[in-house]
């Protein structure tokens, strides 16, 4: 299959993305520096620009409870590696979106790696999460690392994700808010048609990027060597941006879950109210690192 199109990516921010991936694929500088920064905890033929590590994987993998044969979505794909390593363990099928088109490009061409003679088991396209393309209804799962915190608008993204989403279904998403602040993930779920079913803590996440941003200042001539001025520029105001606010990040990996359908003739178990749910006052805008 060919990376396929939804209708009216942002532009400006999609040219943004395809040179940085057009970058880094020009060099394995930034691999490794991910690589020193994670330690053992770093999945090599993953190869993400996030924060996708061994124990996120395995969390993804339990969180989601698919079954062979059942779609995957992997939001905010990049280039694909996360996506295509849980469809590879979970023997699922895969559709993954990106804002940029060199990312899912890149991703297209790594199914042989991940999926061998079954690439037609993953699909790529270019789209945007508050607009992906997809049916309603027709996944049952999704993964969104480190994408949401990127989004022009995040409730409106975590609302067309549960659209997509099948009755039964998980999303499974990278979550970040201040350690002073209620998270108002709970409402947002809830707006989307989904209640919050595990919030799985991940202490060690701020120093990886702690660690992350340091090795990038470190090897500034480097990075402007070998990814240009720019792309090494945009870098190190990252780094210098974060860094700071590093030690008061709370981050976490969120389950929404889509509640079966119910039957038209509900019994006694069915009529039974919830548990309530309150997820506190709205928080600022949360910034995840590249």
């Amino acid at each position: 299959m060919n990376p396929t199109t939804a209708p009216g990516p942002d532009t400006e921010r999609s040219v943004a993305y395809d040179a940085f991936h057009s970058a880094r694929a020009r060099t394995g500088l930034v691999g490794r520096l991910y690589a020193e920064a994670m330690g053992e905890d770093y999945p090599a033929e993953v190869a993400a620009s996030s924060s996708c590590d061994w124990p996120l994987l395995a969390l993804m993998t339990a969180r989601l409870r698919m079954s062979p044969g059942q779609l995957l979505v992997d939001a905010g794909c990049g280039t694909g590696g996360a996506g295509l390593w849980l469809a590879r363990a979970l023997a699922v099928r895969l559709a993954g979106f990106d804002l940029s088109t060199v990312a899912v490009s890149q991703a297209t061409a790594r199914r042989r790696y991940f999926l061998g003679d079954a690439t037609a088991r993953a699909d790529f396209r270019v789209a945007e999460l508050h607009r992906t393309g997809l049916p309603d209804s027709s996944a049952h799962g999704i993964v969104c690392v480190d994408a949401l915190g990127r989004s022009t608008d995040r409730d409106r993204a975590v609302r067309e994700l549960g659209r997509i989403l099948a009755p039964g279904g998980r999303l499974v998403m990278t979550r970040s808010v201040r350690r002073s602040r209620t998270p108002s993930w709970a409402e947002q779920a809830g707006a989307a048609g989904l209640t919050v079913e595990h919030i799985d803590e991940r202490p060690a996440e701020p120093a990886m990027w702690a660690r992350l941003y340091r090795l990038w200042v470190a090897h500034a001539d480097d990075l402007r060597r070998e990814l240009g001025d720019t792309q090494a520029t945009s870098m190190l105001n990252e780094a210098r941006q974060m860094l700071p606010a590093l030690p008061g990040r709370r981050a976490v990996l969120l389950t929404l879950h889509r509640p079966p359908d119910t039957p038209e003739t509900p019994g006694p178990a069915d009529r039974m109210g919830a548990p309530d749910r309150h997820g506190g006052r709205p928080t600022p805008d949360e910034r995840t690192p590249q």
